[in-house]
């Protein structure tokens, strides 16, 4: 790295070669705080399921997918083999985030959206990418919404109750049962539906970074947790605080929606990357690391996103995104080297944080222990596949620190239609 990036990442206290090792350590003794119900920043929530056992056959379910600003519907069919196929998929905008909703009127907007799917299947699989406590029949209890959805009536709601009551009453016939998850679970049940011929996987993972962040892994019976059976437990990881935060993270943090919280996500999903990339930028500019001309050109953008720093990164003499046009204009030599050092630390950071929140899940599962039966990752996200290098740094992160170091075994698994599919197992929950 270049010496003055370098040294400036260490006078603002920006740690890019965090070590995985202890980062996964303090997530770990945060999980364990959370299965005792002591405080922790993550929220470990049970789910009262598992993958199942077999694949459906035969079987027809209404698929529903709301999170962030879209609502995804559609039906998955198993065929007499277990292969699902998708049909009528429809995307909308997810309720309450052009206007407020009262409670009914945030249901009857369901109902509305799913007026194509009426009556052609009696399960409904509903990832629901919110904050809710899962109940042991499956509902989910609203903790909030993230600030697009404006529908505050629905705080403390059993969501999948109050979609069956709206569903009625736009006159859908059939029974329903409705099983709520999110999409972490979702990703998980993805990587355990279908297994390839021949392989055997000992345990689950999910894992999504793309906008947010998430972690869901199955637990085991445990001694120290009484009481506890088998079930995937969702980890909210992206609530872990006990992180060293650079001066550029401070500076986010205290403009953000709700400051001091959050702190793992702030510093490794997509939604925040950019922004936090836009302080270190900004302030790199500022105290005169880079010649007066570019330094100037870069204050006068509004700020960055991941999409900006991603493309620099992966094209740093191109003139066809944002930091390439200017840089192509007036950046010098060292003028390219210190941006480049400076926003790839960003990824090295995220890379390792997300094979720190692996290692824990994968460490808690309590299994991986054959190579023959490793633990398969399903990861979702284009944070996680797109960034750059970010997907090959995990990998070689997660090989040294679970591989080499505690002999234990893992297969990162990327499927399509991941979260759509998973969700239709889910609807069958064990």
């Amino acid at each position: 790295m270049n010496k003055a990036a370098q040294a400036f990442l260490g006078r603002h206290n920006f740690q890019h070669h965090i070590d995985v090792n202890t980062v996964a350590e303090s997530i770990l003794f945060d999980m364990d705080e959370g299965l005792c119900h002591r405080k922790a920043g993550q929220d470990m929530i049970l789910t009262y399921s598992n993958p199942p056992e077999s694949m459906p056959v035969n079987k027809t379910v209404i698929v529903i997918d709301a999170g962030g600003t879209n609502f995804r519907s559609c039906l998955v069919t198993f065929d007499d083999k277990g292969q699902p196929s998708i049909s009528e998929m429809e995307k909308t905008k997810m309720p309450g985030v052009e206007k407020e909703l009262s409670k009914k009127e945030f249901f009857d907007q369901f109902a509305v959206n799913l007026e194509h799917l009426k009556d052609k299947a009696s399960q409904i699989g509903f990832c629901f990418s919110y904050p809710m406590t899962i109940t042991e029949d499956g509902d989910g209890v609203l903790i909030g919404f993230a600030k697009e959805v404006k529908a505050p009536e629905v705080n403390g709601c059993h969501v999948g109750a109050e979609l069956k009551k709206a569903l009625k009453e736009h006159g859908w016939k059939n029974e329903l049962e409705v099983v709520l998850m999110n999409d972490t679970v979702s990703a998980l049940l993805a990587g355990a539906a279908g297994t390839p011929e021949g392989k055997k996987y000992s345990s689950y993972i999910g894992f999504i970074l793309g906008t947010g962040m998430n972690g869901a892994y199955i637990q085991s019976e445990d001694a120290r947790y009484p009481g506890l059976k088998k079930q995937i437990v969702v980890c909210e990881s992206g609530k872990f605080t006990m992180l060293p935060s650079s001066d550029f993270d401070r500076a986010f943090d205290a403009k953000s929606q709700k400051p001091g919280t959050s702190i793992l996500e702030k510093q490794c999903s997509g939604a925040y990357f950019g922004p936090v990339a836009w302080e270190m930028v900004s302030c790199a500019a500022k105290e005169g690391l880079f010649s007066a001309e570019f330094a100037s050109k870069l204050l006068a953008l509004p700020g960055l996103t991941l999409i900006e720093v991603d493309r620099f990164l992966h094209g740093p003499y191109s003139s066809s995104h944002t930091l390439g046009k200017i840089a192509c204009e007036s950046a010098t030599a060292a003028d390219y080297e210190i941006l480049f050092d400076l926003l790839d630390a960003m990824a090295e950071r995220c890379a390792r944080l997300a094979a720190a929140i692996l290692t824990a899940c994968l460490v808690k599962s309590g299994k991986g222990q054959l190579a023959c039966e490793p633990v398969c990752l399903l990861c979702n996200g284009t944070t996680f596949f797109k960034t750059y290098k970010v997907y090959e740094r995990v990998k070689g992160y997660l090989e040294e620190v679970l591989v080499k170091e505690r002999n234990l075994y893992f297969e990162i698994v990327e499927k399509d239609n991941d979260i759509t599919f998973g969700t239709a197992m889910g609807a069958f929950r064990k």
